[in-house]
């Protein structure tokens, strides 16, 4: 679990290729403060476990389930990404809970000053649409970042300074992809509505029969 604060941006060193898996290498400093082999570092928000660590870098090992899924299969030595440690239960939640299972990737629209903040807009699948709210929380390449507009084709969010310049955000151009992680809340609130809700839902009135509670 991640809360979508970037802790710093790292540098790709290098991406080897294993059958459709990857070996990814990734030069970084914040993040490796009390880090493990086995522990979790969300990279542009997608969940991946430490196999090999040293003085000022780690690796990963990317399955083909989350090159399929996520901008990583797109990594090559130089690129710049988003990292951030799971969450410790004694943290401050700054952002929002992220899991970092990405759900889809979005598409870089435009940005825009509005003042101090940039507005950046991106176009998303219908499916995870749904699941975006205006005022709600969303993940892009694990940012933690609130949604100032939803339209039928995708939705834009008010970005600080702060989190453009100590992000990838600011490398963004028209056309790029981003991985996308909806609220968690959302997507249970949207399951417990959905037509089909009632075929996979318990037997309330069994359970309270047999003792449950």
């Amino acid at each position: 679990m991640f809360t979508g604060i970037v802790e710093e941006t790292g540098k790709i060193i290098a991406v080897r290729t294993e059958h459709s898996s990857a070996l990814i290498k990734i030069g970084a400093s914040v993040v490796l403060n009390g880090t493990k082999i086995g522990d979790s570092i969300a990279i542009n928000g997608a969940c991946q476990t430490v196999i090999a660590i040293g003085k000022d870098w780690f690796e990963v090992f990317a399955s083909y389930e989350t090159l399929k899924l996520t901008n990583l299969s797109a990594l090559k030595p130089g690129d710049t990404v988003n990292l951030e440690r799971a969450l410790r239960l004694c943290d401050r939640l700054g952002g929002h809970f992220v899991s970092g299972h990405v759900d889809a990737n979005a598409q870089f629209v435009s940005q825009k000053k509005q003042g101090e903040a940039v507005e950046m807009t991106f176009n998303a699948p219908k499916a995870q649409l749904r699941q975006i709210a205006h005022k709600g929380s969303v993940a892009v390449d694990g940012v933690s970042l609130t949604v100032s507009n939803v339209t039928e084709s995708g939705f834009s969010a008010a970005v600080i300074p702060h989190t453009i310049e100590n992000t990838t955000l600011k490398l963004l151009q028209p056309g790029d992809k981003v991985n996308l992680e909806t609220d968690l809340l959302c997507k249970y609130v949207e399951k417990y509505l959905s037509p089909d809700h009632n075929k996979n839902t318990l037997d309330i009135d069994f359970l309270k029969e047999n003792g449950f509670f």
